[in-house]
């Protein structure tokens, strides 16, 4: 598994759970150094989280719409990116300062780590991890997220909700479409990644990222989360 790895882009897509604390924040930027030497590149997109949600909410009541409040997360996403390239850089990485700004960038930053945030509104960083996915030819897009996988419904709210090991692409569609896409909405995947993961067929799963150590793990096959294939 590793020397078939070494040939392989993969894209991590950072919940924003795992930027709630420096301790979380350097242990995941750990996990990311130790991947990254089994791997020709790794694109580490991060999100928002309580950060961004926080904020959205508070420019939502000074009147701010959709657009705004996305632009407003955006930005969260990407203060997240530079605690983990701060992390990184202290770990002796080599990782751009700043995270890159489009797709366009990102795919000709010439480090082995490439660490981003948002890049436009309209859609959360789950899909910017799709779409960068399908752009790189990834092997593996793994969403480390604050459930342990794809249930068909939330089960933070419904203690009987059921958790699937395996689903198709479209399986996963039909699930998430019922999710209602805004700035500041929550969704283990959004709708958009879903058709993209849909469209391009990357083998993707979703893992509890609560322990960054499980994003390592299901990098080498080894995980409890939903697998999508």
């Amino acid at each position: 598994m590793r020397k078939l790895l070494r040939s392989h882009v993969i894209v991590l897509s950072l919940g924003g759970v795992l930027f709630e604390d420096a301790v979380t924040v350097r242990n995941t930027a750990e996990v990311v150094r130790t991947a990254a030497e089994d791997t020709a590149k790794i694109y580490a997109v991060t999100g928002g989280g309580t950060l961004a949600r926080r904020f959205i909410e508070t420019v939502r009541k000074l009147g701010a719409d959709d657009a705004y409040c996305d632009l407003v997360g955006i930005a969260a996403t990407r203060l997240n990116a530079m605690l983990l390239i701060a992390a990184l850089r202290s770990l002796h990485v080599e990782v751009r300062q700043t995270p890159p700004r489009d797709y366009e960038e990102a795919l000709a930053s010439p480090e082995r780590i490439v660490v981003l945030g948002g890049v436009s509104p309209g859609y959360t960083t789950d899909a910017v991890a799709a779409i960068l996915a399908e752009l790189a030819g990834a092997k593996l897009l793994l969403f480390a997220t604050s459930v342990d996988g794809v249930y068909d419904a939330d089960p933070k709210t419904q203690p009987t909700a059921k958790k699937f090991k395996s689903l198709t692409p479209e399986e996963l569609t039909e699930i998430v479409m019922k999710t209602r896409l805004k700035a500041g909405s929550h969704s283990v995947i959004d709708p958009v990644a879903a058709k993209i993961i849909e469209r391009c067929r990357v083998k993707t799963i979703v893992i509890d990222g609560r322990r960054p150590e499980n994003i390592l793990n299901a990098i080498h096959g080894e995980h409890n989360g939903t697998e999508i294939a």
